[in-house]
């Protein structure tokens, strides 16, 4: 089994050159919260699995092949009857990006508790982290019910649970999406969120009690991103506050997704808390350097780039 093991729906992703009511052109990718922190790990130099279902069809096999060519395990990808979601961006204005989401009875939106068993169950020992995100819990009854599968047999195996919050407003109403995050949250061993997703996450009535509470819980680990802010860890000892690296934004999707797969990676290195929050931030500001959900995303050779100077030409 990998390093790390994470669950969802990748889908094609379709970014349009103008306004798509004028018509035009558009870059077709994939994109997936899970998916973009499965490729920074791996590009990071970590083993990683991805679980999900995909269609018959093109847009299935662009998955297929994105996330092989990125040294991504897809053994555990099935192909379903239903069709590969699509999400669409357009960006409307500098920093202004539209999305619109085609996933309703999508191929990933029927994953379910058969797949997570099947990757737990094929291998000889268990990952060292599971990863699962809101998104996942946000597409539907029986997707939901695999992440919470997978979290049992994870705990089972002393398998470190990461729940990324990533709360998506449009995929489902604001009341279950707290009482289905603050179940989740609470079995979690590492919570990462925004600041405003926090509380969606947890009982308290700001960030201190909010994080107590998890502290006080299952939790060991509290991340909390602030986007241009930086970012904060709790641990029960301590407090660490990084802000954000320095860079020419150029387009902020995926942006967290970098920051999760950064954070992970200093964990499975066995960095202090400063030390992973420090390769989340610089994961997440290459992120916000380049266009696209990933393709930004660094190489662990080019983790030091950031702190070259202006200029710079390497020959």
């Amino acid at each position: 089994m990998p390093d790390v093991l994470t669950l969802g729906e990748t889908m094609a992703c379709l970014r349009a050159g103008g306004q798509i009511r004028l018509g035009g052109t558009a870059q077709v990718s994939v994109a997936g919260a899970e998916a973009n922190v499965a490729i920074g790990l791996a590009r990071l130099g970590h083993d990683v699995a991805y679980t999900g279902a995909v269609g018959p069809d093109q847009f299935g096999e662009l998955v297929r092949r994105t996330l092989r060519a990125e040294g991504v395990d897809i053994r555990a990808i099935r192909t379903d009857p239903a069709p590969t979601g699509i999400v669409v961006f357009e960006q409307r204005l500098a920093g202004v990006v539209r999305v619109d989401y085609h996933r309703l009875g999508s191929a990933g939106s029927r994953l379910g508790v058969p797949d997570v068993e099947k990757a737990f169950a094929g291998s000889t020992c268990p990952p060292r982290i599971l990863h699962v995100t809101g998104v996942t819990l946000a597409l539907g009854a029986g997707p939901a019910e695999a992440v919470r599968t997978a979290i049992g047999l994870a705990q089972a195996a002393g398998t470190l649970v990461c729940l990324d919050v990533n709360h998506r407003s449009r995929l489902w109403p604001e009341d279950l999406a707290r009482r289905t995050l603050t179940e989740v949250a609470a079995q979690a061993d590492l919570v990462i969120a925004s600041e405003d997703e926090l509380a969606l996450a947890a009982p308290g009535h700001d960030e201190p009690s909010r994080v107590a509470s998890l502290l006080a819980g299952r939790a060991g680990q509290v991340v909390v991103k602030r986007g241009s802010d930086g970012a904060t860890v709790y641990t029960p000892e301590e407090r660490i506050d990084l802000p954000a690296r320095p860079v020419v934004a150029v387009d902020p999707i995926g942006a967290g997704d970098a920051f999760v797969a950064g954070y992970l990676s200093g964990l499975l290195d066995g960095l202090p808390p400063r030390g992973r929050l420090d390769r989340a931030v610089t994961c997440g500001a290459f992120a916000v350097a380049a266009s696209g959900d990933w393709e930004g995303l660094p190489t662990r050779a080019e983790l030091p780039l950031l702190g070259l100077p202006g200029g710079t030409a390497l020959r």
